[in-house]
């Protein structure tokens, strides 16, 4: 089974509001601590603590909250490469089977 990749876009308001709480979460000891970690969620890298920046696990514009269980520490090449997928979908993409045929798949 192929994935196919479709995006509803979560209503404007809900992410105004969602990005104001990522804000405000930004300036609390639990995300020092957590960037401070210096792991990138994805990759599992280690980057200084100021170079790894904030991601939605389920994404804003995908329903999302802003959330200490759907937020996450990332390096800046994992937040640009995954974008708005979906944990699964970014799954699928780091496997390199995202869009392919599925009989090609193993």
């Amino acid at each position: 089974m192929s994935l196919q990749l479709e995006h509803y876009p979560a209503d404007e308001e809900h992410i105004k509001r969602q990005k104001a709480v990522a804000r405000e979460l930004r300036d609390t000891q639990w995300w020092k601590n957590l960037r401070g970690r210096g792991v990138c969620y994805y990759c599992k890298e280690r980057f200084a603590a100021k170079s790894l920046t904030m991601d939605h696990v389920i994404p804003l514009s995908r329903g999302g909250f802003s959330t200490k269980g759907n937020i996450v520490a990332c390096c800046k090449e994992c937040n640009n490469q995954k974008k708005y997928l979906l944990p699964v979908e970014w799954e699928d993409y780091l496997q390199g089977r995202l869009g392919q045929d599925p009989k090609e798949q193993p």
